[in-house]
């Protein structure tokens, strides 16, 4: 319909210009008197001179006025006016003169040509529409994949180099890259490449990145698709898109193919909701046909991400198709501070940059997670019309990325702001006291994101697996705030929801998945997911009504201890306690240093007795 519009009007905006044309040649503003040809005859003795151009006649009389008139075509003006009985020797007292007349060739043209150029221009508009959707057609069945690594691409070539942190995972990938250059050498020796390479693990980790990574440093073509791309609602399509991209690879070998969420189409077949003739299905069985199918010389190889490596057909996990597996974790503190050196390596720094600070106080962040803190660092530091990024600016950063913006509207009254420091400082002296809480970094009152205000702690050193103890002292720190409200202001608020909310999920969480409660070591439960929708909507339960109500009661038992060890560090440190929120309140925000000395002489390390579940 937009394609029909736009013709039309290009056929309208012809006829205009074409009436502008014969508009210009006309000379239609012209109000020149217009006379017959009787009364140029009766007036033939005033007349000086004639102009005559085609059969239009020009006169101009003694006294200078001017005149038009109008002759037959065919016949000359010399002829028409003898017929009308001018002598010769009048005409000859009159300077007669002949001109072309303006145009007329112009006009003629037109006149002849105009309409066949118009219905040329009309059919032209209509078979090159026709041949787009021809062409649409035929392209429909082509893999859109984007490519890389060819010359004149504009995308930008990087490396291993520019790739931080995932050590393990490039040097597993080295051997790949060696194989693109120098097939030879391993065919020479019998060795069998893995066709295919499978990364593992959670979002913004690296997994695009470092498969990208590989296409650069073997300067290879690298072909990129996501999965999503080749499901349409037609069956057949997503196949045929397969083949397209397995087939252009090979023309293009040594070269890679890389896609970016295979779960998308890798999911196991069968539990779909189209059974066997659903599209994913069959563009998943060309997938594995294709990859099984690969020549040795072909050297061509896969590389795949995931998040979602549980989901995954095993057909595609066999030997022969995805050979190998790369794991990639989330980086380290060392990865982390390697990752904002590269990402800050065009930003004008202050001279107080620490990167090696900052990343000890991003546990857990991925890659993308520590780009983005350094791009909030900068935005800040522009905002604040600074010249250089300072630590502050990425300190505040991470604030930002952790919790949300600060709401500077939200403005607590005098009783809320009392509740929510005394809510704080509960969190923050259980987390310290107990035995193996870690140190904090950051205590606030001032609202961010959803929160009222905030603790923040700073591992000492970061760890991959947890002890029982150490859970048991997380739920005492989830109930700290609940504790001082109920210690102090002898009553409890909404604002312990989250902390009540995280601290029952941690505690069914121990009874279930872990083995830690008195039921043994059990897991319980089975989670259930729609594979069509693709997240979890329910969890089967493999328990009978009996083993539910005592995970019901293990849950209680270890809230209740956890409630019993808060309330008791609170109780050894009341004064401590008093101290802190008293500080809070009045500075709103109290930094790690402060925290401690304001602790250090007066607190009270908790003898905790109580009795194990």
């Amino acid at each position: 319909m937009k394609t029909l519009t736009k013709h039309l009007l290009l056929v309208l905006l012809i006829f205009l210009v074409v009436a502008g044309i014969f508009s210009f040649f006309e000379d239609p503003f012209e109000k020149e008197e217009t006379i017959s040809l009787s009364q140029l005859v009766q007036e033939i003795e005033e007349i000086q001179e004639i102009t005559v151009a085609g059969n239009k006649i020009s006169l101009v009389y003694e006294d200078g006025t001017e005149a038009k008139a109008r002759k037959e075509t065919e016949t000359s003006l010399t002829e028409t006016l003898k017929n009308y009985g001018v002598s010769p020797e009048t005409l000859r007292e009159i300077k007669i003169e002949t001109k072309e007349e303006r145009g007329a060739w112009i006009v003629s043209a037109l006149v002849i040509f105009l309409p066949l150029i118009v219905f040329v221009l009309i059919f032209f508009f209509i078979f090159r529409q026709m041949k787009g959707g021809a062409s649409q057609a035929l392209n429909f069945t082509k893999a859109k994949a984007k490519i890389f690594g060819v010359e004149g691409h504009p995308k930008e070539k990087i490396g291993f180099d520019e790739v931080a942190g995932l050590k393990e995972a490039k040097e597993e990938l080295k051997e790949i890259v060696d194989f693109l250059k120098n097939p030879q050498k391993y065919i020479k020796m019998g060795a069998k490449i893995p066709r295919g390479v499978l990364l593992l693990g959670g979002a913004g980790v690296g997994k695009t990145l470092l498969a990208r990574a590989v296409a650069g440093e073997a300067k290879v073509p690298f072909f990129s698709i996501s999965g999503s791309e080749f499901v349409e609602m037609f069956v057949g399509v997503g196949s045929s898109r397969v083949r397209n991209l397995f087939d252009t690879a090979k023309k293009a070998s040594p070269s890679i193919i890389f896609i970016d969420e295979l779960d998308a189409i890798g999911r196991h077949r069968g539990t779909g909701i189209g059974g066997g003739h659903d599209e994913r299905e069959q563009t998943l069985n060309q997938i594995l046909v294709e990859m099984d199918g690969f020549e040795r010389e072909t050297n061509v190889i896969i590389i795949a991400a995931t998040n979602r490596g549980d989901v995954l057909d095993p057909a595609l996990l066999r030997p022969g198709r995805f050979d190998r597996k790369i794991i990639l974790d989330p980086p380290d503190v060392n990865g982390r501070e390697d990752v904002l050196r590269i990402h800050t390596k065009e930003m004008p720094l202050a001279s107080d940059i620490n990167l090696k600070e900052i990343a000890e106080r991003t546990p857990g962040f991925s890659g993308a997670d520590i780009a983005n803190v350094a791009n909030e660092a900068a935005i800040l530091a522009a905002r604040r019309n600074k010249e250089k990024i300072f630590q502050g600016d990425f300190f505040d950063s991470i604030e930002k990325v952790l919790l949300g913006p600060e709401r500077q509207s939200h403005i607590l009254s005098k009783k809320e702001k009392e509740i929510a420091a005394y809510h704080e400082a509960g969190h923050a002296l259980v987390a310290t006291l107990l035995p193996g809480g870690e140190p904090i970094r950051k205590i606030s009152i001032i609202a961010r994101g959803l929160a009222a205000g905030y603790t923040i702690q700073l591992p000492s050193e970061e760890k991959r697996m947890k002890n029982k103890e150490e859970f048991e002292n997380d739920l005492a720190m989830f109930l700290g705030g609940y504790c001082a409200e109920k210690l102090i202001l002898k009553q409890v608020t909404t604002g312990a929801s989250n902390d009540l909310a995280r601290a029952s999920e941690l505690a069914r969480k121990l009874i279930k998945e872990y083995g830690m409660s008195s039921l043994g070591p059990v897991t319980f439960g089975e989670k259930e997911e729609m594979v069509f929708l693709g997240k979890e909507i329910s969890e089967q339960r493999n328990y009978s009504e009996k083993i539910a109500s005592k995970i019901d009661e293990e849950v209680f038992k270890f809230i209740k201890k956890a409630e019993e060890k808060a309330t008791k560090v609170l109780k050894d440190n009341k004064k401590i306690l008093e101290k802190v929120t008293k500080t809070l309140i009045e500075k709103e925000t109290i930094e790690k240093d402060e925290f401690e000395d304001l602790i250090k002489k007066q607190v009270k390390k908790p003898k905790i007795k109580i009795k194990d579940i």
